[in-house]
Order: C-alpha cells, then sequence, then structure tokens
C-alpha cells in the first residue's frame, strides 16, 4: 500500500477539526453555551444582576432624587429620566467583573486543565466565558428597565433608540470584559480579581456624570469626569433613551469599545497560554 494512500488516515480526526476555518467559533459558542447552562443549573449567581440593579436605582432615586430635581422645583419623577441610563450603565459594568472572577475560579479547580488537552483552539475557552455572561448582562438590563418603566419612564427619543442604548451598553460590557478577563489570568485569587476590580470601578462608575450633571462637581473631578469613558457611555445613553447631545459621546464610546478589545484581548490571550 503506497504512502499517499495512507496519508488521509494517519490524520488525527480532531486535528482536522481544529483546523478547519473558523472552527474556534464554533467552539467559543459550544464552551459559552458550558457557561449558560452552568447558571441554569445555579439560579442564585443572577442574585447580583438581579435584586442590585432595583437596589441601586431606588435607593438614589428616592433618597437623592428629591434633592437633586427639588432645587428646581421638581420631584424625583424629574430625576428618573436622567438616573435610570446613568444606572443602567453602573450595573452593566459592575457585572462585568463576574467573569474575570469566574475565569480564575475555574483555574483554581482546574477546569482548564480539562480544556487544554481538547482538540479546540486557544482562545475559544476565553471567548466562551465572554459571550456566556451576555445573559447576566442582558438580565440585568431587562430587569432595570422593567422596574424602570413601573416607576414611569419612558423612551423620549422613540422605542428604537431606547433598544439600540441597550444594545450599545451591551456591547460596551463585552469590550470592558477582557480587562478583567486578563485580571483574571493575572492574579492569583478570585479574592484578588474582585479587590482590584472594586479599586478600578469605583472612580469610573461613581467618578463620573451617571448620578449628576458634571458641572455641578468640584473643578479637580470635573477633569477627570471629562475623560471618563463612563461619562461618554452614559451620555451616548441619555441621548439615545431621551434625546439630547450624542455624535460625540457614541463616537467616544465606540472608539473606547475598539480600544479596550484590542489592548485587552491580545494581552488576555497571551496570559492564557504563559498559563497553559
Amino acid at each position: 500500500m503506497s504512502t499517499a494512500t495512507l496519508t488521509p488516515s494517519t490524520t488525527p480526526q480532531h486535528a482536522v477539526r481544529r483546523n478547519r476555518p473558523f472552527a474556534w467559533v464554533e467552539q467559543s459558542l459550544t464552551l459559552a453555551w458550558r457557561n449558560i447552562v452552568r447558571i441554569r443549573q445555579n439560579p442564585e449567581a443572577l442574585a447580583d444582576v438581579t435584586f442590585q440593579p432595583i437596589i441601586f436605582l431606588l435607593l438614589f432615586l428616592f433618597v437623592f432624587g428629591g434633592a437633586i430635581s427639588g432645587q428646581a422645583g421638581g420631584t424625583w419623577h424629574d430625576y428618573l429620566p436622567f438616573l435610570l441610563p446613568g444606572v443602567l450603565v453602573q450595573s452593566v459594568v459592575f457585572s462585568t467583573l463576574g467573569t474575570g472572577v469566574a475565569l480564575n475560579d475555574d483555574f483554581a479547580k482546574g477546569v482548564f486543565d480539562r480544556f487544554r488537552s481538547l482538540p479546540i483552539a486557544r482562545v475559544s475557552p476565553l471567548v466562551g466565558a465572554v459571550l456566556g455572561d451576555t445573559v447576566r448582562y442582558l438580565t440585568s438590563i431587562v430587569i432595570l428597565m422593567v422596574t424602570g418603566f413601573a416607576l414611569g419612564f419612558r423612551f423620549e427619543n422613540g422605542v428604537g433608540y431606547g433598544l439600540l442604548a441597550c444594545l450599545l451598553v451591551l456591547a460596551f460590557a463585552l469590550s470592558l470584559c477582557w480587562v478583567w478577563v486578563w485580571l483574571g489570568l493575572k492574579l492569583k485569587t478570585a479574592q484578588g480579581v474582585q479587590g482590584v476590580a472594586f479599586l478600578v470601578m469605583f472612580p469610573l462608575t461613581f467618578g463620573s456624570n451617571i448620578f449628576v450633571q458634571t458641572s455641578t462637581l468640584p473643578g479637580f473631578l470635573q477633569a477627570w469626569t471629562k475623560i471618563n469613558p463612563i461619562t461618554y457611555l452614559a451620555d451616548a445613553m441619555r441621548g439615545l433613551m431621551i434625546g439630547g447631545d450624542l455624535q460625540k459621546p457614541l463616537l467616544v464610546t465606540l472608539a473606547w469599545m475598539v480600544g479596550l478589545v484590542a489592548v485587552f484581548a491580545p494581552l488576555a490571550i497571551r496570559a492564557y497560554r504563559k498559563r497553559t
């Protein structure tokens, strides 16, 4: 029997699957479904994205709403259209750190040792982890919007633009995820990932215009707010949901999304290769 005849049969079938063009997409979706199934089996994992958005919205609306709107002769009803897009940004951004924590925990449990032995692309487990957490972000968005509508919030710029705003914050969350994926691979413990993430999250979210207008802040904080990506995301959300300046906030937000993926996705993949 000739060598040419033997060649096809001696090629491992899993190598063919791994080298197939865009096979990593299928593999990533499969691993994303694994994360979704894990959420279904452990629904309490959604507790933070279910109750936290409602608590934040009600807390800031009724604690600060009367004081902020009352200065202009209004009530908390007048504060709601400004607040809800900001709290939506805050809630989804906070929920992204769960990706890095879960990834670090999987490494500690040896889950990625199993992935390493499988005939899959190296990037697939990371992309799968990011895509799998989409369910968490969507849950946060839906819960918060339902609560907002129950309180009287409406899309003043039309339903289409309102849905586009929800899509924008979801896309930003998927971009920001790569920062926590990288940290989850670089730090030794899940507690360390969570601690570092909170140190980054609080200046980003509370040092922005999520809760108040930038003009009401002290001068030194205004300087930070004006370069803060969360400020531009919140402005873009408000522009889409209730009207207002949109072009600059949207373009800056899209630029930040591209930059986050371009910088941290390669860093995360490199850290994953070193760790495995």
